[in-house]
C-alpha cells in the first residue's frame, strides 16, 4: 500500500472540513513514505508563515514514524531526543504532524496541519489520516499473486529437500529422502503427499513414543505403537490429517516427493 495522490486528496478535504467546522483557517500538507510531498493546500487567509511549518510537520512526522507531539516529548532536556529539532534542515517537534499507516502497520506517508494551537493542528490532521484508514478499508482486497517455479528450481529444491513456498495458510515442500526419517506429528498441518520417485514404507496412525515438541505445533518421536503400515511408491498421494503421527519408516533409494501443508483454523 501506498500514498496516492487520490488519497492524499481525500486526506486534506476531510482535514480541510473539520477545519472550516472549527471556523479556523490551515495550511495541510500529505507526504509519502520517502518524505516526499504528495500534495497541499493553504486555505483562504491561512498564514504563509504555516506553509513550512505544516510541510516540515508531514515530513517530520514520516521521519520518525510517530506524531510531531510526541517526539517533542522525547527531545525536551534530559530526554533521548534532546536537540533533534536542529537537524535535518529543522524539524517540528510540537503538535501538527500524524503519521499514515496501511492495514499491516508499515508506515505509508504522513499528514501535517499548521494554523492554530498545536493541540488542534494535530486533532485536524488526525480527521485527515482516518479518512486515509477509511479509504483503505473500502478498498478492495488484491488479488493473489500467481506463484511460478521454473523446472530448474524446482530440481534444486529436491536436490537438498527443501520447502518451495510457505506463508500463513499453506507450505508447498519439495522433499527428498536417502534415510527413513522420525516420527513426526503436525499439530495443526495437514500433510497431502505426492510420490514423485522411489519407494518407501510409511506408517501412519497409531500412538507416538517419546515424542518431544521441537517447536510450536510440532513433535518429534522415534516409534510408533500400533499404526498402519503400507509400501508408497511414485504416483501414490497420501493425506494424513493434523495431529497423526507419520513415519518414513524405511526407504528404498532415494525418495523424492512433494509436500502440500494446509492449515487448520484456530
Amino acid at each position: 500500500m501506498h500514498v496516492t495522490l487520490e488519497h492524499a486528496e481525500k486526506a486534506i478535504a476531510a482535514a480541510r472540513k473539520k477545519a472550516l467546522e472549527l471556523n479556523t483557517q490551515m495550511c495541510i500538507a500529505v507526504v509519502d513514505s520517502g518524505a516526499n510531498l504528495k500534495a497541499f493546500i493553504r486555505m483562504d487567509d491561512a498564514w504563509v508563515g504555516s506553509i513550512d511549518i505544516a510541510i516540515k510537520k508531514a515530513t517530520t512526522s514520516c521521519f520518525f514514524g510517530m506524531a510531531t507531539g510526541q517526539l517533542g516529548q522525547l527531545s525536551q532536556p534530559g530526554k533521548p531526543l534532546y536537540g533533534i529539532e536542529h537537524s535535518n534542515d529543522g524539524l517540528i517537534t510540537f503538535p501538527g504532524g500524524v503519521p499514515i499507516v496501511d492495514e499491516d502497520g508499515v508506515l505509508v506517508g504522513a499528514i501535517g496541519v499548521s494554523g492554530n494551537t498545536p493541540q488542534e493542528d494535530e486533532d485536524i490532521a488526525k480527521v485527515g489520516v482516518l479518512a486515509f484508514t477509511a479509504e483503505i478499508a473500502m478498498a478492495p482486497a488484491a488479488a493473489p499473486k500467481v506463484k511460478y517455479f521454473s523446472a530448474g528450481q524446482v530440481s534444486k529444491a529436491f536436490e537438498k529437500g527443501m520447502p518451495l513456498l510457505e506463508n500463513a495458510n499453506y507450505k508447498v515442500h519439495a522433499s527428498h529422502r536417502d534415510d527413513p526419517g522420525v516420527v513426526e506429528v503436525h499439530t495443526r498441518d495437514t500433510d497431502i503427499i505426492y510420490i514423485l520417485d522411489g519407494r518407501a514404507t510409511l506408517v501412519t496412525g497409531g500412538t507416538i513414543v517419546a515424542g518431544k515438541i521441537i517447536e510450536p505445533e510440532e513433535i518429534r518421536g522415534s516409534d510408533v505403537n500400533g499404526g498402519e503400515s503400507r509400501t508408497v511408491t511414485k504416483g501414490d498421494v497420501i493425506v494424513v490429517p493434523h495431529n497423526t503421527p507419520h513415519w518414513f519408516k524405511e526407504v528404498k533409494g532415494p525418495l523424492n516427493y512433494y509436500v502440500v501443508k494446509v492449515r487448520a483454523a484456530n
